[in-house]
């Protein structure tokens, strides 16, 4: 009775009728079947017992290597959020730094226009100051060229120069000759500014 569909359960075991009684008791025939029927069953869960017991030590291996994995994974994403943020904290310092540098750069630049327009504003003012002194100057001469040229005229008409340059009370006739020479265009155009 080795059928491989026949499985023994406690049940089987306890309802199992070994048939009449003979004189020495039960027949010896039917109990050493029921017990190597009995025997193969224990063998074979004995067996899928080891089976089980081998696929159990196995899936808790792979349990506890699956758990390592999850604690070093774990960890790996925990210490790559905290690279990630000192990575940003210290790019951060950085682009500070670099701000801070380019705005005191920015400024010691802009104070050093600023001082170069003083300079050049103050280098301006003084060459107008120099050009009005010049200009003045320039008429200074141009009007005493134009007295010795009136005085020059007058002497080459006949009548007694004049002592010293400029206009004196009774000098009218020196000014109506002045009145009616004409002053050269390049002479106006200093004497205007």
């Amino acid at each position: 009775m080795s059928d491989e569909s026949f499985h023994l359960t406690p049940l089987d075991i306890r309802r199992y009728d070994f048939g009449a009684k003979s004189f020495r008791g039960y027949d010896e025939k039917k109990v050493e079947d029921f017990r190597n029927q009995v025997a193969e069953e224990l063998e074979r869960l004995t067996r899928v017992n080891q089976d089980l017991d081998s696929k159990a030590r196995g899936f808790h291996e792979q349990l506890r290597a699956f758990r390592e994995r999850d604690k070093a994974l774990n960890e790996a994403l925990v210490s790559a959020q905290q690279l990630r943020s000192e990575i940003r904290e210290q790019a951060e310092r950085a682009a500070q730094l670099i701000l801070r540098e380019a705005r005191a750069e920015g400024e010691r630049q802009l104070d050093g226009v600023r001082n170069d327009t003083r300079q050049i504003e103050s280098e301006l003012i003084a060459l107008e100051k120099s050009r009005r002194a010049f200009l003045g100057q320039l008429r200074q001469i141009a009007e005493r060229q134009l007295a010795e040229i009136g005085a020059a005229e007058q002497a080459s008409r006949g009548a007694p120069a004049p002592s010293a340059p400029g206009p004196k009370a009774g000098d009218d006739a020196d000014a109506e000759n002045r009145a009616h020479m004409k002053t050269p265009a390049w002479l106006e155009s200093l004497v205007k500014e």
